[in-house]
């Protein structure tokens, strides 16, 4: 029979499966409502849906280059505990050669992209959810290309906790592409160079800058110049190249770039979690939770 939107959007509401697991279910058993909800959870799948309220907020970042091209991504997983186990981290490898061999533009069109297993991207994930037992997520992701002329330079602190992928322009150095990764690591900038500022931003950190100086009762005629000599010390903490470089701080990490005859074209800094909410749970309520389940 016809599988109708309408079917398959009452079969994610009942059971909070993927779109393209409830069409395969319900594909399946003939448009038999219950027996494709029997289908999902024999699959493992309706138990994982069953996670989708909870916080992934732990994981690990990767960054996997081939050739002229090289993507990174970040995968969570609720607790740090499975981010060490064996097999999610063999997911993080499944993940990053399919989105780097199929390019997809969003992590929406990567979940109805069919892998190498033949499953697609989201289904692969939710077979992983119920193996390993906690929501696991494919949160984001960016691919980089080069020229032969360019370096790529791939770092991961702490196994993973932080992953950074740099591309250097006009010098194929990849151990200095690493160093200026693992700087980035470090000391987390948000720009490459002054330029990148926006006026607005720079505006804004001007005025912040001016009235902290007249609170300090400084004289209205030195302020401007002050201020101008504070501004060079926000670019400082914003824009890489204006960083003393970790390993030599007598240098900055621009003219290090320049010294092995190329520049910093982009870089992209993942960590685990940032930005998402964590929930704060009672621990002794979370156990009494789990065994009244």
């Amino acid at each position: 029979m016809a599988i109708t939107a309408q079917m398959v959007k009452e079969l994610r509401e009942k059971t909070g499966a993927g779109m393209m697991d409830c069409k395969k279910a319900l594909q399946e058993t003939e448009g038999d409502m219950e027996k494709a909800i029997d289908f999902l959870r024999e699959k493992g799948i309706a138990k994982a849906a069953k996670k989708g309220d909870r916080i992934a907020a732990e994981g690990l970042t990767s960054v996997k280059v081939d050739g002229n091209e090289a993507v990174i991504l970040e995968v969570n997983s609720e607790t740090d505990f499975v981010a060490k186990n064996e097999g999610f981290q063999t997911l993080v490898k499944e993940l990053a050669e399919h989105l780097l061999s199929n390019k997809p533009a969003s992590v929406e069109e990567a979940a109805g992209q069919t892998m190498a297993n033949g499953a697609t991207l989201e289904s692969h994930i939710n077979t992983a959810i119920a193996k390993i037992g906690e929501k696991l997520s494919l949160r984001r992701f960016e691919i980089k290309t080069k020229t032969d002329s360019d370096a790529f330079g791939a770092y991961l602190h702490m196994g993973g906790r932080i992953g950074v992928l740099t591309v250097l322009e006009g010098t194929t150095d990849e151990e200095a592409a690493k160093d200026v990764a693992m700087h980035i690591a470090a000391l987390n900038p948000k720009y490459v160079s002054r330029d990148e500022v926006s006026q607005e931003e720079v505006e804004r950190e001007r005025q912040v800058l001016t009235q902290q100086a007249l609170n300090e009762g400084k004289p209205e005629n030195i302020v401007a110049k002050m201020v101008e000599g504070r501004l060079g010390k926000y670019f400082e903490d914003v824009c890489v190249n204006d960083q003393a470089f970790v390993k030599n701080p007598d240098q900055k990490v621009g003219k290090f770039v320049e010294s092995k005859g190329g520049k910093i074209r982009e870089f992209v800094r993942y960590e685990v979690g940032e930005g998402i909410e964590k929930r704060e749970d009672n621990f002794a309520e979370e156990v009494m939770n789990q065994v009244k389940k």
